[in-house]
């Protein structure tokens, strides 16, 4: 994880030409981003991570997330930072998960005839989500949090979104709405129906 926000840092947009007043303006901007990337990225990491299962598309997306807010959004506010990085996140989940489900699909046509003479043959696609690797991050009780982020994975993808920015990132409803495109009463929505079942699986020390 090391290295990103230096990276994302390094791709933000520069005035062609300025005076020492608007260098050091943009200085303290620079510094300020370094910040919030450094700040922002092993929680970024995790949340990929449970709705990838996958640590290097996990790592992918959040480079390349962070690499876009610093490209377009570094003279932003730096309090409009968290929901912009948060929305670009989500879609840039939601592209790796489109590719790999187009990747399943040309994948299991291609095997079908293979195993068309064989009727209990495994099916691809199910024998290679059976062994993507578990989380590499975890806290302090590794158990606990397996199952929590198991459970997660289980979500239908809007209230996985809705409690991860609600619960990890802390983001309140009106920056979680920003991050997943929709109205806060939705953000409301999801998360209440994220708790409920998260509840139903695993108890309310979970809550």
């Amino acid at each position: 994880m090391n290295g990103f926000a230096t990276l994302a840092l390094a791709s933000s947009p520069r005035p062609a030409a300025e005076g020492s007043a608007a260098r050091e303006g943009h200085l303290d901007q620079a510094r300020a981003l370094d910040r919030f990337l450094r700040e922002v990225e092993k929680r970024a990491f995790r949340i990929a991570q449970i709705a990838l299962r996958d640590a290097d598309d996990a790592l992918d997306v959040v480079q390349d997330s962070m690499l876009h807010l610093a490209r377009a959004y570094a003279a932003r506010p730096s309090e409009e930072w968290r929901p912009l990085f948060h929305r670009i996140l989500q879609n840039r989940i939601r592209d790796c998960q489109r590719r790999r489900r187009t990747r399943s699909r040309v994948f299991a046509w291609w095997t079908a005839g293979r195993a068309a003479d064989e009727d209990d043959a495994p099916d691809p696609v199910e024998q290679a989500a059976a062994t993507e690797p578990g989380p590499a991050l975890r806290f302090e009780n590794e158990a606990a949090m397996a199952a929590l982020e198991e459970a997660l994975r289980e979500l239908p993808p809007r209230q996985q979104q809705a409690f991860l920015l609600r619960n990890f990132e802390e983001l309140d409803v009106a920056d979680t709405a920003v991050a997943m495109g929709c109205s806060e009463g939705s953000v409301k929505t999801h998360h209440f129906r994220a708790v409920q079942a998260l509840r139903a699986r695993l108890g309310e020390h979970w809550s």
